[in-house]
């Protein structure tokens, strides 16, 4: 039974008191790590049997209190703080029995601010963020800096410290989830790339998720924001520097888009950078992730030349837009990181070719009317797939060819009977992955292999 805790701040980490982690997998490990370093009296507790990274929990950490399968009273009659991984939701009822006793609930991202001594570049957005995030910790390293890259996307944030001081600064991808709980953290330089639904299982409405992106900005650092989202040109805060990037003309002194030399140029006020045709990366969604960290490395003042150097040589994220082959003639791409509505639309817009696009998987919850109008201007047919290929189909019945497909070695097989010469057959399922796959790598590889087996 949990017993409040009268005056004790509910925003912030004390070292001294029992603190329970309440989830596993690589985030929750990382804390218990990175806890018992620092001396921390800690248990963890999960509601799954055999959460990912018990058995290496158990052989490192064999003194630890370990409760697994529920969320037990015992685990938490004890605790004097919990750190909450990002996939356990706020809503639980013992969470929310903690935060009305006054127990603190935090983010490992805010104890993560708690002990680091660099400066954080903090990114979150609905889309792009893994490869924004990449992008700019390449542009660190072009600039001479000692930069450690995680946090969402790779290493878990508590992993990236370096007890020898020698990091000089922190790039982070940031989900809404590890934000929900973060109150301290102050980036140098925060960024909100866009807004679209997402995770509507997790939040009671699309402004609840607004909200828990725009915690990012809290602080007094630079606020980087997209122009062409005016959800996210609504959190703009008076009084703070901002910088913006955009696909149209810039002001002076921003980022943009202009139709300069016979082509496009992504261009600096009436600066001319670098044309996009000599990026590798492809689709209006990367020129918009490509001029966010142009703005990123801006306000974190790394030098231009080293930003358009790593711009030229930046080949973008597996997974994200990622070409497979072309057979007969038809390219095929692997965007298996499309987990929600926006993201597809992105991926659809930023191609010239008919598409057939493959859609479909664990919706979240979220609505896929967005999905309409690009399909009707871009695709050729659908294949659907998945638990919620159905709501998908409603949506789209009457404006494609739409086919059905029990497994992604199907899926493949049916859209390459639906492309013809100078299409693109794109996997960008709209959805997440877990009715069919452990996570959206494991679907993207098993889309490149039915692809190059078909082509073999």
């Amino acid at each position: 039974m949990i017993t409040p805790t009268g005056s004790m701040d509910n925003t912030r980490f004390d070292p001294e008191r029992q603190t329970l982690v309440v989830g596993l997998g690589k985030t929750g490990l990382s804390c218990v790590r990175f806890l018992v370093k620092k001396g921390v009296a800690v248990a963890i507790v999960d509601s799954r049997e055999m959460p990912p990274g018990l058995d290496v929990l158990r052989e490192e950490f064999p003194d630890v209190a370990v409760f697994v399968g529920g969320f037990s009273e015992e685990a938490f009659a004890s605790a004097q703080q919990l750190v909450i991984s990002p996939g356990v939701s706020l809503k639980e009822p013992q969470i929310q029995s903690a935060l009305h006793h006054g127990i603190p609930v935090i983010s490992d991202i805010e104890l993560f601010a708690t002990y680091a001594k660099a400066p954080i570049i903090a990114i979150t957005g609905t889309n792009g963020k893994s490869t924004v995030t990449s992008l700019v910790g390449l542009m660190a390293v072009k600039a001479g800096k000692n930069v450690r890259i995680g946090g969402n996307l790779g290493t878990p944030a508590l992993d990236l410290i370096d007890e020898n001081d020698a990091t000089e600064l922190y790039v982070l991808e940031l989900s809404s989830f590890q934000l929900d709980s973060t109150k301290h953290m102050n980036a140098a330089v925060a960024a909100v790339l866009n807004v679209s639904p997402d995770h509507m299982d997790r939040y009671d409405s699309v402004q609840d998720y607004i909200t828990s992106k725009q915690r990012i900005y809290q602080g007094s650092g630079v606020m980087v924001m997209n122009r062409d989202d005016h959800e996210v040109m609504a959190m703009s805060i008076p009084g703070r520097k901002i910088k913006t990037f955009g696909l149209g003309e810039p002001e002076e002194k921003e980022f943009g888009i202009r139709n300069r030399k016979g082509g496009y140029w992504i261009v600096y006020g009436d600066m001319d950078l670098i044309s996009v045709s000599d990026l590798l990366i492809r689709g209006k969604h990367n020129l918009s992730n490509a001029l966010a960290a142009l703005a990123i490395g801006r306000a974190a003042e790394f030098p231009l030349p080293a930003m358009l150097d790593a711009l030229r040589s930046f080949r973008g994220l597996p997974h994200r837009m990622q070409w497979v082959a072309e057979t007969g003639g038809v390219n095929w791409y692997n965007d298996s990181k499309g987990t929600n509505p926006g993201a597809t639309v992105a991926a659809l817009r930023g191609l010239s070719e008919p598409v057939v696009l493959i859609a479909g998987g664990d919706g979240k919850g979220a609505d896929f009317s967005p999905i309409r109008e690009a399909v009707v201007h871009h695709c050729r047919a659908v294949v659907l797939i998945g638990r919620d290929a159905p709501q998908i189909e409603k949506i789209l019945s009457g404006l494609v060819s739409l086919v059905q497909a029990n497994d992604m070695k199907e899926a493949v097989v049916r859209a390459s009977e639906l492309a013809q010469p100078g299409d693109v057959v794109l996997l960008s399922p709209a959805c997440a992955s877990f009715d069919m796959f452990s996570d959206y790598k494991a679907r993207g590889d098993a889309f490149v292999q039915a692809v190059q087996g078909m082509a073999a």
